[in-house]
């Protein structure tokens, strides 16, 4: 098991980091290895983040860094499906997990394993009390059509924990697909001061894709690859243009749980 930090960032110190000093500070790339669990964690919001092929059974413990007896001990888990098929097993309790499926897992969770075979994306954040564990399929959740093919923005929003779906303390999930012929996610852009963000760009292949981020009129760019993860603390835009289209999963933390707390940016205010 591995755990890469990303520290929290000063708006400030962005217009000194060169490319990779950016990538440092606010990417993880490769999180993905079979039967391995791989995690990085933003001290932004506390957020922990994690990836693993499934290929037989694997076992989901604490990293040391957390000094904890077991990983939900102080924490609360979304686990999403990326391919494949994977069984988690919760305590007991079992959930399938399938492409766009997500399965939450509430504070106080002792063991977790999973099985089967397939990417399982994970996303934590401290919890202070318990819900219930609930899992919430892709046809299931509420599904917002935004955008338009004529502004390269043609999308469905997929909301799956949140104040109006799978009851959680603070971490907010969900899934963005864009349509064949749309490559702009997040545009119009928006911040969000009260809640850190953590996007894992999926569906990409081969193809390239060019994130903004930093403050409305300092932006700064980050050239990402598939399945990797950009780290989107609360003073940053975040938003992308792919060569093609793909899905990304959204993750945030913080203050609140309310979906629509965000300050929208004018785009022609982007410098």
């Amino acid at each position: 098991m591995s755990v890469t930090r990303l520290w929290s960032t000063h708006p400030d110190d962005l217009a000194g980091l060169d490319g990779a000093a950016l990538r440092e500070r606010f990417v993880l790339s490769g999180l993905f290895t079979p039967g391995t669990v791989t995690w990085g964690y933003a001290h932004d919001d506390r957020l922990l983040i994690g990836g693993v092929i499934v290929d037989g059974e694997i076992a989901l413990e604490a990293p040391e860094l957390l000094a904890a007896e077991y990983l939900l001990e102080r924490r609360e888990l979304g686990l999403v499906g990326l391919d494949g098929e994977v069984t988690v097993t919760a305590d007991g309790e079992t959930f399938t997990l399938a492409n766009q499926d997500v399965v939450y897992l509430p504070v106080g969770t002792r063991d977790i394993t999973l099985s089967g075979a397939g990417a399982v994306y994970l996303a934590s954040a401290p919890a202070h009390r318990r819900t219930a564990a609930a899992k919430a399929g892709k046809e299931e959740v509420e599904a917002v059509h935004l955008g338009a093919l004529e502004t390269s923005n043609d999308r469905v929003i997929r909301k799956y924990i949140h104040a109006d779906g799978i009851e959680s303390n603070q971490l907010v999930l969900g899934i963005t697909t864009l349509a064949p012929g749309s490559v702009w996610n997040t545009m119009p852009p928006h911040v969000h001061a009260r809640r850190t963000e953590v996007y894992l760009y999926d569906g990409l292949g081969e193809e390239v894709l060019v994130h903004l981020m930093g403050e409305p009129e300092k932006t700064r760019q980050l050239l990402l690859h598939n399945r990797d993860v950009v780290v989107s603390p609360p003073w940053s835009i975040h938003t992308a243009s792919g060569t093609g289209a793909y899905s990304f999963v959204w993750a945030m933390a913080g203050e609140n749980i309310d979906y629509t707390d965000v300050v929208g940016v004018n785009p022609q205010s982007l410098r």
